[in-house]
């Protein structure tokens, strides 16, 4: 069964997909940060959606979706409308090329992102692991 985009059980498979992944835990294993991801709205997509993301270490402590963006403070928050991230989802988009080309707007130490490529490259596999349904 397919699982909507964003939504609470989504970032909760993302999640677990990351600690299911042996690829990530190599690539993330320096990594410490959690994030907000921003889901603006478009034309495909009228709400706007915050979903946390905690990680640490090559592990995910959890993941939900917040009611407003600073219900938890977080090292890191990336927004960019819902089109935007639908191609990040769907691989279409590099995140760090998403970044550099300011499709994705980041809050936070670019510096350190860019130190792990590798890591958001196989956050990126995982959600592909996902079954999403996007609406619009």
């Amino acid at each position: 069964m397919a699982i909507p985009f964003p939504s609470d059980s989504w970032i909760k498979a993302l999640s677990a997909h990351l600690n299911g992944s042996e690829s990530y835990q190599r690539s993330a294993a320096n990594w410490e940060g959690d994030f907000t991801f921003v889901v603006e709205p478009d034309a495909a997509y009228a709400d706007t959606s915050y979903l946390y993301l905690a990680l640490n270490h090559g592990k995910s402590a959890g993941g939900r979706a917040l009611n407003v963006p600073d219900e938890v403070v977080t090292e890191y928050t990336i927004r960019a409308p819902y089109g935007t991230w639908r191609k990040v989802v769907e691989g279409k988009l590099d995140p760090i090329q998403g970044l550099m080309t300011k499709q994705l707007k980041l809050q936070g130490n670019m510096m350190m992102i860019m130190r792990y490529p590798k890591a958001a490259q196989e956050i990126i596999a995982c959600t592909k692991l996902i079954p999403t349904e996007f609406p619009g």
